[in-house]
């Protein structure tokens, strides 16, 4: 009965309500329901909040609150837990095979919120556009007729693969501003380009959503960042979003939500400004906003969207903007203000190996000097759902087309890559020329899909692993090591399109186009002038092939296929509950040095194919992690139980040991661990294989969610200066007792860990660790009961 009425209060949210038919929000969003959302922040303001004046990320989240009557005081930013109802969901294919088989043991006979599945992330760049598509359909059939048919089961607009990145769908379909959006991906701030807070989380927080239980956020501090000016011809968006990441670092927005103000925001495009928000996901924020303005209305517009243009444009002033004191005093309400002066803004690549390494373009050619690195561009790719937009496509172009029309194609040993975001981006860059323009200076057009980057690149010569360093330029958005081609050696320098066009023309990393010239096919000089495009196409956006566009059939009485022999698929099985006692015997697996992402610790490319399969997945967990006890050999420790092999191996191998013979062990991990995607298989897979604990000097934000959701404890030292060094020095030798596990709660964030050293089986020193955790009072639930899964599943029919 409960559950019931939860769904017909989300179902309020919108004024075309989820359906049966998928006729209404799921085929394109509906007009959000503004009077619901200020009767909520209304009741907020003048209950727990006392009329405080709030930013513009406080009024969404308040807006969201699941029951604001049970609240007794205003939250505190970086220590309360916010109970959220959130308006949507949107998964893509690798992550929603995990989301959709948590999903199936809820017990729900459909969504609750309006929710998308979108192929993206299992299409190879290899041939081009359709070539890689129809191979896709071959590879991955089982993958795609698993989700389409849990689509259709439980009432999910399914988009083919093909048809787009999951970001460019979702801000040219179902972002709108003002809404509150959870996506199974890390770079789900991108609808913050056009108003709506959307969060990235793994696949149990989506299952939250889907099935009708109130999401958890502990209160994010805000940054604001105030825009001046307007940026100079050859600057970008994408370069306002390098720059700060430079000045942040990749943990510098940990706890935040970055929301954007100023006189220079009116002066960006709404899918400039999605690009900013996108990259947010490089400095730890827990997403990025941009307030209601004209650009978001015009961009709605031209999408189809014209009445919930004509609805936000009523709320500008009100809920889609900070209030009016927040503006004139900002120190004073925001936690933490940075100003950004566009004008002065100069364009600049980061990189490589971590997105918040930036050279200002002008000092680039000083850098790969002094760093030594490969000045030659064996790459250039543009694209991705960061930068592919009509505004980024035609700037490009413009640079192309000063190219050709002098005889000039990309230099040689430089592959041009570009990847359209969406099928609409693709038929129209095709119908206004764009194509053409990049296909005359050498361009090859890949499938509107994600490709190289996060992996999917059969890059020829890339496998096995050259051991000579090769630069590339792309507009993504992540330049993990070995994460766009495999190899190690591939370094990949971040850079708006036009940067990149410019890199493929010289084929140099050196290259400054505001103050080099090129040689045109006579031999002559010339400079390129600066970029010009258009924010939005003149004659509209073309429609594009109708078998992108999304299937929306409900049918409930769909059968979901599962092979009983698949390699790909398999059936989870809930975690096992908490004994109700402390942790004893734990060993250390291994003690992690220095950055470790997800990638680290569940790797993409090849593995992706595993996404659906948690047996088979888990062979590559932690295989990227670098131990501290070996000199930061990677993927290899030592045995911890005598007798018990292999003595030394593969962290996989020796974690699937200490499965098999019933040994509990931990993670002892370095600062901001788990970094990176959202992609939750990196907590799934070590709890599978017998993982307890994790205990790290800091974690990124999505990833000790993640633990907490499959009921892994996440602890972070009181002294992580210190406490830490413990385990560098022979951690197979340490068995770890906890203290506090028992009497776990909300209000008592202490553990203690009680650190035996044996030798030869006799105790030698033992060390007190203190311990903190962050878990609320339902995340202790989900610790007690094994998992998060396994409690939604107790509650059915409660």
């Amino acid at each position: 009965m409960f559950r019931q009425q939860v769904i017909r209060n989300i179902g309020r949210r919108y004024a075309t309500a989820a359906s049966p038919s998928l006729s209404g929000p799921q085929a394109r969003a509906s007009v959000p329901n503004y009077a619901l959302f200020n009767e909520r922040l209304s009741k907020a303001r003048t209950t727990i909040l006392e009329n405080k004046p709030l930013t513009l990320a406080q009024k969404i989240l308040f807006a969201h609150l699941h029951d604001v009557s049970s609240m007794t005081s205003a939250p505190v930013a970086g220590e309360s837990y916010l109970k959220l109802s959130p308006d949507r969901v949107a998964m893509q294919d690798a992550s929603a095979q995990m989301a959709i088989l948590q999903f199936m043991l809820s017990g729900m006979a459909q969504t609750a919120v309006p929710t998308s599945i979108h192929c993206d992330h299992l299409v190879e760049a290899f041939e081009g556009a359709d070539a890689d598509v129809a191979r896709s359909w071959q590879t991955s059939r089982e993958i795609y007729e698993f989700l389409q048919a849990a689509s259709q089961k439980y009432g999910i607009a399914f988009w083919r693969p093909g048809s787009g990145i999951i970001h460019q769908l979702v801000l040219e379909n179902y972002a709108a501003p003002g809404t509150l959006m959870l996506g199974t991906d890390s770079h789900t701030p991108n609808a913050g380009g056009l108003g709506m807070l959307a969060i990235g989380v793994g696949g149990a927080d989506a299952v939250d959503a889907m099935a009708a239980i109130p999401w958890e956020l502990k209160a994010p501090r805000v940054m604001g960042v105030r825009l001046r000016g307007k940026l100079s011809p050859w600057a970008s968006p994408k370069d306002v979003i390098l720059a700060l990441a430079g000045k942040l670092s990749v943990r510098g927005g940990t706890g935040f939500v970055v929301e954007y103000f100023g006189d220079g925001v009116d002066s960006l495009s709404c899918t400039g400004m999605a690009t900013i928000c996108n990259m947010g996901a490089e400095i730890g924020a827990t997403t990025s906003v941009f307030p209601y303005g004209p650009s978001m209305g015009r961009y709605l517009r031209a999408t189809q969207r014209a009445e919930i243009a004509d609805a936000a444009d009523s709320q500008r002033s009100s809920y889609l903007s900070a209030d009016a004191q927040v503006a004139l005093d900002p120190a004073k309400y925001y936690d933490e203000v940075i100003e950004i002066d566009l004008a002065s803004l100069e364009p600049g690549y980061n990189g490589p190996f971590t997105p918040d390494l930036h050279t200002a373009r002008s000092k680039m050619a000083e850098a790969v000097e002094r760093e030594g690195w490969s000045d030659k561009v064996s790459a250039a790719l543009i694209g991705s759902c960061t930068n592919s937009s009509y505004q980024d496509l035609s700037r490009a172009a413009s640079l192309a087309r000063q190219a050709s029309a002098r005889g000039l194609r990309v230099a040689e040993g430089t592959e041009f890559l570009v990847s359209p975001g969406s099928e609409q981006i693709r038929a129209t860059m095709e119908r206004d020329g764009i194509q053409a323009a990049f296909e005359a200076v050498g361009a090859k057009i890949l499938a509107n899909a994600c490709g190289p980057c996060i992996g999917q690149w059969n890059r020829d010569g890339a496998r096995p692993p050259s051991r000579e360093h090769n630069s590339i330029v792309s507009s993504f958005n992540r330049n993990f090591r070995a994460r766009n081609d495999g190899n190690p050696n591939t370094l990949n320098f971040l850079a708006s399109p036009d940067m990149v066009l410019a890199a493929a023309l010289s084929g140099r990393l050196s290259f400054n186009p505001a103050t080099d010239s090129l040689r045109d096919s006579n031999g002559n000089e010339f400079q390129l002038e600066p970029p010009v495009g258009s924010e939005l196409p003149a004659d509209g956006y073309a429609n594009g092939r109708a078998e992108y566009r999304p299937l929306l059939e409900h049918r409930p009485e769909q059968e979901i296929p599962i092979s009983a022999k698949s390699t790909r698929l398999q059936p989870l099985a809930a975690f096992v509950p908490w004994d109700g006692r402390e942790f004893t015997n734990t060993r250390v697996l291994v003690t992690v040095q220095g950055k470790c992402t997800t990638d680290h610790i569940s790797a993409a490319g090849k593995w992706l194919k595993y996404k659906g399969h948690l047996e088979n997945l888990a062979r590559n967990t932690l295989i990227g992690a670098a131990n501290a006890a070996m000199d930061g050999a990677v993927n290899k420790v030592r045995n911890a139980v005598p007798g018990l092999e292999p003595a030394e191996g593969t962290i996989p191998d020796v974690a699937t040991a200490y499965k098999n013979a019933g040994v509990p062990w931990a993670v002892i991990a370095d600062y901001n661990y788990g970094e990176g995607s959202a992609r939750e298989h990196a907590a799934m897979q070590p709890r599978f294989l017998g993982c307890n604990m994790v205990v790290a000097r800091s974690f990124a934000r999505i990833h000790e969610t993640n633990l907490k959701k499959q009921g892994v404890l996440p602890l972070v030292f009181a002294r992580p200066d210190e406490d830490y060094f413990l385990f560098t020095s022979d951690p197979h030798e340490l068995v770890i007792r906890t203290e506090g596990v028992t009497s776990i709660s909300e209000s008592e964030p202490v553990v203690t860990l009680a650190v035996d050293r044996v030798r030869d089986g006799e105790t030698v020193e033992t060390h007190r660790i203190q311990c903190h955790h962050t878990m609320s009072a339902d995340q202790i639930g989900w610790f007690k009961a094994g998992s998060a899964l396994n409690l939604i599943a107790s509650q059915q029919g409660k």
